[in-house]
């Protein structure tokens, strides 16, 4: 009997080891930031590779000042940077990149709102823990929504867009709860196959990348990020956040995305109470609704910007 409940405990307690190692894990994997995240000229070479048409569009700023490097200092005491396009203009675009990027590789869509839709400034952060920004973890968008309003409020125009893409889209969503500057006569936003929740994306990853259910490493992973940084993966919630927005909101996502996959979309899509426009991009994959189709997306942008 003695022997039975000692090899009971035995398993219990190597269970119990397994699953925090394996947590603590998990949340390095998820949260970990990129070891190249401020190679900035890796960044332009992946950016000119996959968006070619964007590199004289880069160099004609350049030649001009009108492309430059802003740092401040958040309200946490991090210093952050941020890319910015002068243009002179009371119309301001946000981009908001994704998970483990960077500013610098999201100027391909600055390029549409400097260039194409009608001489936006466009603002690009670097979000905490990515790019030239000070941070140890990333944090899934929901302190960073914090962080993107510090910079609304700095770079404030008469009409304002914030666009986001992946973690970035999530942020967005996430953002439009919040209460905005005062005095802002156009804001909109626009998510590009932003994921419902962390907790949905990271279970998501979890059966996609290991075959595992969410029970019990989601709920302890959570609830180790929650010890360490603040936050749980339930609590950084886009779908809660749209059901809350009162700004028009345009959702797009490419109809093969397996890394955030597409029922999210129609989720969020279905949450947000009015003012919404959605797009599903034929054949396109996670982050390449542009890619897939340029004509049609900036289409899709000029549409909802009007």
């Amino acid at each position: 009997m003695k022997k039975s409940l000692l090899s009971i405990v035995t398993v219990v307690v190597l269970l119990l080891v397994i699953t925090i190692g394996t947590s603590f894990y998990m949340l390095s994997y998820a949260l970990s930031p990129d070891g190249g995240k401020a190679d900035v000229d890796s960044c332009y070479n992946q950016l000119f590779e996959r968006y070619p048409d964007t590199k004289p569009w880069v160099d004609s700023l350049n030649r001009v000042g009108a492309l430059r490097d802003t740092f401040v200092v958040m309200p946490t005491g991090e210093r952050h940077h941020a890319l910015y396009v002068h243009h002179g203009s009371q119309k301001t675009a946000f981009i908001i990149h994704g998970w483990r990027d960077s500013a610098v590789k999201y100027l391909f869509l600055a390029r549409l709102y400097e260039h194409v839709l009608g001489g936006y400034n466009v603002v690009l952060p670097d979000l905490h823990a990515h790019g030239l920004s000070e941070g140890d973890m990333i944090q899934m968008g929901w302190l960073d929504k914090k962080d993107v309003l510090h910079w609304l409020t700095i770079f404030q125009t008469d009409t304002m867009v914030v666009h986001g893409v992946s973690m970035g889209g999530a942020t967005t969503m996430m953002l439009s709860a919040e209460e905005m500057p005062k005095g802002i006569k156009d804001l909109r936003f626009v998510d590009d196959c932003g994921y419902t929740s962390a907790w949905d994306e990271f279970a998501s990853e979890l059966k996609n990348q290991f075959g595992l259910p969410p029970f019990p490493l989601m709920y302890t992973t959570s609830l180790l990020c929650k010890m360490r940084y603040g936050w749980s993966f339930s609590e950084a919630s886009a779908i809660d956040a749209v059901r809350q927005s009162p700004y028009p909101m345009l959702f797009i996502h490419g109809d093969e995305d397996t890394f955030v996959p597409t029922e999210m979309v129609y989720r969020l899509y279905q949450a947000k109470p009015s003012n919404k426009k959605l797009w599903i991009a034929p054949g396109a994959e996670h982050a390449s609704s542009y890619l897939t189709h340029p004509d049609e997306y900036i289409r899709q942008l000029s549409d909802f910007l009007k």
